[in-house]
C-alpha cells in the first residue's frame, strides 16, 4: 500500500524509548482528530533514526504523517490464545501548521518539505 497518510493535531509526544541489547528505539506521537461527533486519538510510532526527527514537532502542531502498517502475531505457548497486534509506523511527516511558528520553525518546516520532495525523486541516492 502506498500513499497512506493521516493528518491531525499533535496531542502527545513521548520520549524515545530504547529496548533490548541491540538498542531498538521507538517514539510514540499521538494525533488528535476532531470530527464533530467524537475525537479520535491515533498513535503513530517513529522507529530507530526517525525518532530524532520528532524533535521538530510540538504539541498543537497540525501535521500529516505518512505511515505503513505493521502487524505481528504473539502467543505465549502452544496452548495459549493467539493475539494479533497492529501498529502504524511513520515513514515521514509534513508540518501543515505549526502552533509555535517562528522564523526558525518556518525554516525547519521548509527543510522538511524539501527533504520530502527530494525523497520522491528517483535520483535520490538513498
Amino acid at each position: 500500500m502506498s500513499g497512506a497518510a493521516v493528518s491531525g493535531v499533535v496531542h502527545l509526544i513521548e520520549p524515545t524509548k530504547t529496548f533490548g541489547q541491540k538498542g531498538f528505539r521507538k517514539r510514540l506521537v499521538v494525533l488528535e482528530q476532531d470530527n464533530g461527533r467524537f475525537t479520535n486519538f491515533i498513535p503513530v510510532e517513529f522507529i530507530q533514526d526517525s525518532c530524532d526527527s520528532v524533535d521538530q514537532l510540538t504539541v498543537g502542531d497540525e501535521v500529516e504523517i505518512a505511515y505503513r502498517l505493521s502487524g505481528r502475531k504473539w502467543q505465549r505457548d502452544a496452548n495459549s490464545e493467539v493475539k494479533f497486534f497492529l501498529s502504524a509506523e511513520a515513514t515521514n511527516f509534513k508540518i501543515l501548521n505549526s502552533k509555535n511558528a517562528t522564523a526558525g520553525d518556518d525554516q525547519i518546516a521548509s527543510a522538511n518539505d524539501a527533504f520530502m520532495e527530494a525523497a520522491d525523486d528517483d535520483d535520490v541516492p538513498f
